[in-house]
């Protein structure tokens, strides 16, 4: 091995030479070289080989290449590139070789190869590389999309192109993905011949080099890849993708149409289909000729599009009444109400349109969970009874949903409705307690906003419904409140009714050292009781926690100085792996003074 090591070692000899010769790297930097590539070597050459390693040896030659550049662009030296750059570029190109070869699996490292060859200008050898890789990760689209993708746009080469994007339709018939780029693809092709005829017409130039059939310059081979897609892959979502990829190329227009047709005819009973159609309508500008010039014709003609387009929709939802129907209706009038316009006719339009396709849908019972929240949430600006009425309609058809009743809630609040406890007791009757966390906040913010004498009963019936992880939230507002309404005193004694009910944040803890900080008589046997009870649950993963505490038993007027060693080695039993280390970074830092 060591034969070997120093053969290559030796190999590089010329190109290190020429680096002192021409004073881009001193003797001394040469050395270092030497040094860094032979221990590099030494690893990628032992019996027991490792990724990390190989990654390693090319990582430091790609610096060294870097650093040779900015070298060179200080010095205004581009000579000898051959005897230097070449050289390191293809012993990267040999590691990266092998270790592809060793991983297969890879691909991040495939790719990684692919990076560096496309970066270092050896371009003629990515066509070899895509290919191995292809061969063993032939299951992956997105990389015959990457390398379709080189062969077009860097190699100029759209048969290449083409012959791998068959190729990766035999291995993934299916793939959407696939066919909309192998789509663009060949649109792109089209443009770019259309374009290279036009100069060649624009310069009198003889055509006899330029054989390409009409058909193909109009776009055909993208419309048999269309046709072939649609066949195998069903959809809206699909046949909307292709017409949005070929409305982007202005030729295509005869081919637009088609898709458009057939979208309409294949799939009337898709919501999507009915939701693109109506949005077409946007982009239709009635008597082109005569641009509107003011800022109120030009409002005007914008509401006649939008009502073209509801137009649209109202005969959607009529032809198939669903759910997902009125979604996209409903969607769309409040992307119109959410557009800001200085227009207030407009404006009224739109909120009108809106609150009567909510009402509709409403009315039919095919309105979403997440539509009616939409709408209260509209109603809560406009009209507050109308709310509540909306979100009352809303909780009898989604009792399960959290949402819906806290939206309910929240109404009866903003009205001062008299009855808010029935309201949030009749909530709780038919939701899971393990979803009625929001709903125990919000009853505690109300009863403490409107001054009410039960807020502590809330919490205390809160605590008993909701248990686990949701009940850490509430532990930490019911101390708060404590020390809002009470002051420490109380806060001490929710603490100490608290001290054994797990789980805890480390915050509660924190919140009553906070406290017993604001007094005037602070306790250090309170803070070390506090510490103590914060470090059984959370000792073993929070180092700040240890560290705050060393730092109070130093700078209490009551602390011990000589408690802090003990501190610091049960610290050090207790925290684990990462933990364990920050602590000490942390105590060496403080040590140090910083």
């Amino acid at each position: 091995m060591a034969e070997i090591i120093q053969e290559r070692i030796e190999d590089r000899i010329p190109e290190l030479e020429q680096l002192e010769r021409i004073g881009l790297f001193s003797a001394k930097e040469i050395k270092a070289i030497i040094k860094k590539a032979s221990d590099l070597e030494y690893k990628i050459q032992r019996r027991a080989l490792f990724k990390e390693d190989f990654i390693n040896y090319v990582q430091y030659e790609i610096n060294l290449l870097e650093l040779i550049q900015r070298r060179r662009a200080r010095i205004r030296y581009s000579f000898k590139k051959d005897e230097i750059e070449h050289s390191i570029v293809q012993r990267i190109h040999g590691v990266f070789g092998r270790a592809s070869a060793k991983w297969k699996d890879d691909v991040q490292l495939w790719l990684s190869y692919v990076v560096f060859c496309k970066k270092w200008g050896t371009k003629a050898q990515l066509s070899k590389i895509f290919s191995a890789m292809l061969a063993i990760h032939s299951n992956k689209p997105a990389l015959w999309i990457m390398a379709a993708k080189w062969e077009m746009e860097d190699r100029l080469s759209s048969e290449s192109a083409r012959q791998l994007f068959l190729r990766a339709l035999r291995f993934h018939p299916e793939c959407q993905k696939l066919y909309q780029e192998y789509f663009r693809m060949e649109l792109m092709h089209a443009e770019k011949l259309r374009k290279e005829k036009q100069e060649f017409e624009k310069a009198a130039m003889d055509m006899g080099d330029f054989d390409q059939p009409e058909e193909i310059l109009r776009g055909e081979l993208a419309r048999i890849i269309y046709k072939t897609s649609v066949s195998k892959i069903k959809g809206a979502e699909f046949h909307v993708s292709l017409l949005s990829i070929a409305k982007l190329f202005d030729f295509a227009k005869n081919l637009q149409k088609e898709i458009y047709d057939d979208l309409q005819a294949l799939h009337t009973d898709d919501p999507l289909t009915w939701d693109y159609v109506a949005r077409q309508e946007l982009e239709i500008i009635s008597n082109a000729e005569e641009q509107p010039t003011t800022k109120q014709a030009r409002a005007v003609e914008l509401g006649q599009r939008e009502e073209r387009c509801c137009a649209v929709y109202e005969e959607a939802v009529k032809t198939l009444p669903t759910e997902a129907m009125w979604k996209c209706y409903i969607n769309f009038c409040l992307e119109r109400v959410s557009k800001k316009t200085s227009s207030s006719f407009l404006r009224g339009k739109r909120l009108e349109r809106t609150m009567i396709a909510f009402k509709k849908a409403h009315e039919l019972k095919l309105l979403a969970e997440l539509q009616y929240k939409q709408w209260i949430e509209l109603l809560l600006h406009q009209d507050c009874r109308q709310a509540l009425e909306v979100a009352e309609s809303g909780t009898e058809l989604f009792k399960d949903s959290v949402t819906i009743w806290q939206l309910w809630l929240q109404v009866l609040i903003d009205s001062k409705s008299p009855d808010i406890a029935v309201a949030f007791e009749k909530a709780f009757v038919h939701l899971k307690p393990q979803v009625c966390l929001p709903l125990w906040i919000l009853w505690a913010e109300w009863s403490e906003g409107s001054k009410s004498e039960d807020t502590e009963a809330i919490f205390k019936k809160a605590l008993v419904a909701v248990t686990g992880a949701s009940s850490v939230t509430l532990k930490d507002r019911y101390l708060d409140w404590a020390y809002r309404s009470g002051g420490y005193k109380k806060a001490r004694a929710v603490f100490k009714s608290l001290q054994e009910s797990r789980p805890f944040s480390v915050d509660f803890f924190r919140k009553m050292m906070q406290f017993e900080k604001e007094q005037e008589s602070c306790k250090m046997v309170n803070l070390r009781d506090y510490y103590e009870r914060a470090l059984r649950e959370f000792g073993s993963t929070d180092s700040d926690l240890w560290m705050d505490y060393i730092r109070e038993e130093l700078n209490h007027p009551l602390g011990r100085a000589e408690n802090c060693g003990q501190i610091y080695w049960r610290a050090m039993k207790m925290l684990q792996g990462q933990s364990a280390e920050m602590f000490v970074a942390k105590h060496a830092m403080y040590q140090a003074g910083h």
